[in-house]
């Protein structure tokens, strides 16, 4: 991996002439419309980058976005990658460790969930303060190279406390209706029956998704302080359950997605 990370992270830095990002931001399905708010300096598709995974899902943009948000150089990925497409767990979260090394300070991650809790509607967003993994793979997973961080990180505290209480803090400034909960990750692509809605819910479980918590784990391995965000794009009630298809959860996370941008950008400024 230090090899395959070394040749890209050096074809970065020849392309970014100085640029140095000081935050790396991960846009989930429906969300890539932060970028519109960054003053771009390069942006560099997925596909021209050594070694770099490719997405595979035609709502996912593929490109690394650098540029100026709220006086903070930033880098966004727009477009992610998930387990579901085939790829190891190594690879998806290889771009996060190409952005630590690029000299990111933090990591600040969105996606698109199914909401778990009763009192967590279609549309709310859900900062998350814990999550439960129930992916079948680690993405420490392996030989354990000192330079990329330790063999046994501890996860006791995996969403930086602080950064959640100022973000809960402008939510209730800007009248935002934000929750905060616990994400439950899944490896997908399909949806969840009712009694598995039902089974998430009772072990703790306040949303569900199928992402975030692999780039978590690599991010707490490196070192990075997380904040992550969801938008709330369907009910997973077990009693109440409906059909949903995937035209609907893009536009419900494309219609409450301003709000998350508000969050993002206002908690950007603090830093």
């Amino acid at each position: 991996m230090l090899q395959a990370l070394k040749e890209s992270v050096e074809y970065l830095k020849r392309k970014l002439n100085g640029f140095e990002p000081e935050i790396g931001i991960v846009l989930g399905t429906g969300l890539g419309g932060l970028v519109n708010d960054i003053e771009i300096v390069h942006s560099i598709m997925y596909a021209s980058i050594p070694n770099f995974p490719i997405s595979t899902l035609e709502f996912h943009s593929g490109k690394l976005i650098f540029g100026h948000l709220k006086g903070k150089k930033v880098v966004a990925m727009q477009g992610r990658l998930h387990y579901y497409e085939g790829y190891s767990m190594q690879q998806i979260t290889f771009p996060i460790r190409v952005l630590k090394a690029l000299g990111i300070d933090y990591l600040f991650v969105s996606n698109a969930a199914g909401s778990l809790n009763p009192a967590f509607k279609k549309g709310d967003l859900m900062i998350i303060n814990d999550h439960i993994n129930l992916q079948p793979e680690s993405p420490l997973r392996g030989i354990n190279d000192s330079d990329l961080g330790p063999r046994f990180p501890d996860m006791s505290q995996p969403y930086h406390r602080e950064l959640l209480q100022k973000a809960m803090s402008i939510a209730k400034d800007k009248g935002i209706n934000c929750h905060q909960g616990v994400y439950v990750a899944v490896t997908g692509p399909n949806l969840e029956t009712r009694a598995e809605y039902k089974y998430l819910r009772i072990i703790g479980g306040d949303a569900v998704g199928m992402s975030t918590v692999p780039e978590v784990i690599v991010a707490n391995h490196a070192g990075l302080p997380v904040f992550a965000i969801s938008v709330l794009t369907d009910e997973g009630f077990s009693e109440e359950l409906q059909p949903v298809s995937l035209e609907e959860i893009i536009a419900t996370a494309t219609a409450a997605e301003p709000k998350m941008t508000t969050i993002l950008s206002e908690l950007i400024s603090t830093l």
